[in-house]
């Protein structure tokens, strides 16, 4: 059976041309950049290359760029660098959908005598920027909101957002691990301090990321140790994943315009055609301000598991927006913060897309959703209205 993989904000698949550019690396050239014969400097000499291919992604200077593990290192790095940076502040804003990779850092320094804000959203996801505003003290050292959610796909509006952070003096720091590649990055022209990528979100592997810290900003290194990345990550350089960050990152811009407008058609076409077909469902987040990739459908009346389970039995791989797992009842964050109605908390689905997902394979999708809903709901042992479902849910609660 084929695998149909729909779920490319979870991870994506390692480019043939990425795997290619980062084998030699493994194999052949294996020595330590940092050396001083030929054999490390040649190494060395194509990580200058693949700093620049990532700069170029997202118009950076290739100084600016400081290659990290992952997405986590990189938020972790960027906000208690930006605190370090102002000690006599103790105020930080986020929002209340961001990644555990910054809200958990952000409950960790509530413990340690910070303050955080943590802005609220509408029903479509979005932010209110006069809360923002009224949020914003000459107190607050940082501002770390994400670009695009990995849920919804929603997309905030971060030059306007920076431009109100530069105002109070705070640092702003963006978790762009949704974006880039998905969206046009400039930080020459942008208001942005720092900001967060991942590799294996881009089609390269897992294990690599970068945190991009513009000239000026003061930063203090997480991790210490060795000379390596100007001082600012020691740690003996991930060759073989910067070089494969690289090309990817060179892959991405040359396809970005194409990839999008192809992406954003198959994933308009599997969005529209569900909900023709499919009573009682609806899309969760921004429809017009979102990641061209992505949609979270939410099917009421029914779990989120259980229309995973039904799709794998197609080879077909998406995301639950539900946290439903372990036996909890829990619902995604992201989804309760826009308020959505408990009837469809349980029930949403996140297709993500890249530039590999075929129009046969939407045409699957669109194949077997409607039978897959139409079966679970008609198993339900609970009504399909409202008040039912709450009721059936509380009582299934009452005997867990």
């Amino acid at each position: 059976m084929s695998i149909i993989y729909l779920d490319n904000n979870a991870t994506t698949k390692v480019a043939p041309e990425v795997l290619e550019a980062m084998l030699p690396y493994l194999r052949d050239y294996y020595g330590n950049p940092s050396s001083m014969h030929t054999f490390g400097g040649q190494v060395g000499k194509a990580l200058k290359t693949a700093r620049q291919q990532l700069a170029a992604l997202i118009g950076a200077d290739e100084s600016e760029i400081i290659y990290t593990s992952c997405g986590t290192e990189g938020d972790n790095a960027a906000i208690r660098a930006a605190l370090l940076a102002q000690p006599e502040r103790r105020h930080i804003i986020t929002t209340q959908v961001e990644h555990p990779a910054v809200l958990n850092v952000c409950k960790q320094l509530e413990t340690q005598g910070y303050s955080v804000t943590y802005l609220s959203v509408n029903h479509q996801g979005q932010l209110d920027l006069a809360e923002l505003e009224a949020s914003l003290t000459g107190n607050t050292a940082l501002v770390t909101i994400m670009y695009a959610n990995n849920e919804t796909g929603t997309v905030f509006p971060i030059e306007q957002i920076g431009l109100r952070v530069k105002e109070y003096g705070a640092i702003f720091h963006v978790d762009a691990v949704q974006a880039v590649g998905k969206i046009p990055l400039n930080m020459k022209t942008s208001t942005v301090d720092m900001l967060t990528l991942s590799g294996h979100k881009i089609h390269a592997p897992k294990g690599i990321g970068a945190l991009y810290v513009r000239r000026g900003v003061r930063f203090r290194p997480l991790l210490l140790g060795g000379h390596q990345e100007r001082g600012r990550r020691a740690g003996t350089e991930n060759v073989p994943g910067i070089i494969a960050l690289g090309k990817s990152a060179e892959l991405e811009l040359l396809h970005l315009e194409e990839a999008t407008t192809r992406e954003r058609k198959l994933r308009d076409r599997l969005e529209q055609t569900l909900l023709a077909k499919i009573p009682n469902c609806e899309v969760n987040g921004d429809p017009t301000q979102r990641l061209p990739n992505t949609t979270n459908i939410g099917f009421k009346y029914i779990e989120g598991e259980a229309i995973l389970l039904s799709l794998n039995k197609y080879g077909i791989c998406a995301s639950s927006g539900s946290a439903c797992t372990s036996g909890s009842l829990e619902p995604s964050h992201v989804l309760r913060a826009m308020g959505l109605p408990y009837t469809t908390l349980h029930g949403s689905i996140r297709f993500s897309l890249c530039r590999y997902t075929t129009e046969a394979e939407i045409d699957k999708v669109i194949e077997v959703m409607p039978s897959i809903i139409e079966r679970l709901r008609a198993m339900s042992p609970f009504t399909n209205d409202d008040a039912g479902w709450l009721q059936g849910q509380e009582q299934a609660l009452i005997h867990k």
